[in-house]
């Protein structure tokens, strides 16, 4: 892909999750109705927000890039173009969201055949944007934009861990491994979604460690991550382009010695 049509494909994106992002402000901190995708042995929600901001970007991609492909998680996937694909998660965090917090965010990614080469997390009430490309990793605050970088930490007893929830890790193995790498480290949190990831990439905290995500959960987060100089995998040390168990660092030493500890107690 030229410099050229990459830019095309940042200005066009930048708008479009700032444009999401006021839908976005419409119903957070306002009263709002949340249903649920789950079953009766699952709580999954979904709000009126995700659905509208989901499809003004469907919307706004198809007028803009007639036939290229779209995957989301609120609708059908749209099969087009095999050399251009949009992910789009329109608020990966809805139960904060929900619950009135800002740690959720508007994910909008676009991969080249299969490599993801554009990524973008929209936080509107903090006016904050994540951007990752080959151009590298960005912030934009407002109107100052400035680079970020992932920290140096390279051992794990220096390392800052988050995780969304331990509701996410689906067996008891897989809680007991990440209570076992979490207990490595200086300090682990909990909270965050996609805003984890954005943290890391701005060098604020060294590890996230995940599982059981989708697709559009991460492939967006990617290209920050990777451009800010940190190293995104599975638990293998695999793509994660199919989500699943993900392990994100900020540098390779960290991520080596992370998967080596994962791979250990498994």
């Amino acid at each position: 892909m030229e410099n050229q049509q990459l830019q095309e494909f940042i200005r066009f994106s930048t708008e479009a999750v700032s444009t999401a992002g006021d839908i976005a402000l419409k119903y957070f901190r306002h009263p709002l109705g949340v249903d649920s995708k789950g079953d009766e042995n699952g709580f999954d929600p979904v709000t009126r927000a995700d659905r509208e901001i989901e499809s003004f970007i469907r919307q706004s991609i198809s007028r803009h890039f007639d036939g290229h492909s779209i995957v989301g998680e609120e609708e059908e996937d749209v099969f087009g173009s095999k050399e251009f694909r949009w992910i789009v998660d329109p608020i990966d965090g809805t139960r904060a969201f929900m619950s009135g917090s800002p740690l959720w965010g508007i994910l909008l990614g676009l991969m080249n055949a299969d490599q993801p080469v554009l990524g973008l997390m929209r936080q509107p009430y903090l006016n904050e944007t994540y951007l990752g490309s080959s151009f590298g990793a960005f912030i934009k605050d407002g109107e100052k934009k400035q680079p970020i970088f992932t920290s140096q930490t390279k051992v794990i007893d220096e390392a800052i861990l988050y995780c969304t929830h331990p509701s996410m890790f689906v067996t008891e193995d897989e809680i007991n491994i990440f209570n076992y790498v979490a207990e490595q480290c200086r300090l682990m949190r909990y909270g965050g979604d996609c805003y984890c990831y954005c943290l890391l990439a701005q060098g604020f905290i060294d590890l996230v460690i995940e599982a059981d995500l989708k697709p559009f959960d991460i492939i967006p987060l990617i290209p920050i991550i990777e451009q800010a100089g940190g190293v995104v995998s599975d638990w293998d040390g695999d793509t994660v382009l199919n989500g699943g168990n993900i392990v994100a660092a900020a540098n390779p030493e960290l991520h080596e010695k992370t998967l080596a500890m994962l791979t250990a107690n498994r």
